[in-house]
């Protein structure tokens, strides 16, 4: 009985990883101009996003998980809903956006790694332009670069974005890897967890055979 529980313990940690870890490697040289062609498309109605910086970043890949640093400065007051118009605050736009986002990142095997709110404003700052009073940060874990570009053009997201850019004037954003990470990663606290319930489930089966 213990083979079979560590059994189902190893599976099912074998499925995580192979869900969270990026196995397919970089994006390859056809891949870029397949997924270049279809952001151009699906961000051909706005000029927020400069494709060079996207093409780049692509042609770069090395196959391995990044985090995205968000600064986001939410609007003061109310704003209009972008499909009723019906005034709100922007936290209750921005939910439009999330609710869809959120469902997305998750089933790519992304996720928050840090969010946090803003208590203060710049402590260090020269060479900067002035701080527009950001609202929030939040450090984003990707597991690949192939799946932000799929990100951006999935279909479901639709008007999706039209919350985001209502409930935030301002927002910077850009990928990182981190050199130093205090955090514990999932894919050891995952496994810390499956261990412990095979390890409870093993003792639940020796006192239940005594």
């Amino acid at each position: 009985m213990s083979i079979l529980v560590w059994g189902v313990a190893l599976a099912a940690y074998g499925l995580f990883l192979a869900w969270y870890v990026n196995w397919r490697g970089p994006v390859s040289k056809a891949e870029v101009e397949t997924l270049m062609t279809a952001l151009e498309a699906a961000t051909h109605e706005n000029d927020r996003n400069d494709m060079s910086i996207m093409r780049k970043f692509l042609e770069t890949d090395d196959g391995r998980e990044f985090f995205m640093v968000n600064l986001v400065k939410l609007a003061p007051g109310k704003v209009p809903d972008p499909i009723t118009g019906e005034l709100k605050s922007s936290r209750e736009v921005m939910d439009g956006y999330t609710k869809v986002f959120f469902p997305a990142i998750f089933a790519r095997a992304s996720h928050p790694a840090i969010m946090a709110r803003k208590v203060g404003g710049y402590f260090d700052a020269w060479g900067t332009e002035p701080d527009p009073s950001w609202s929030a940060m939040g450090y984003m874990r990707y597991r690949s670069r192939r799946d932000i570009a799929q990100l951006v053009t999935d279909p479901k997201f639709g008007g999706a974005h039209d919350f985001k850019f209502a409930a935030m004037p301002n927002t910077f954003s850009f990928p990182t890897q981190p050199m130093l990470l205090a955090l514990i990663s999932p894919r050891l606290w995952v496994g810390l967890v499956i261990a412990l319930v095979a390890a409870f489930a093993q003792i639940a089966v020796l006192l239940a055979a005594a």
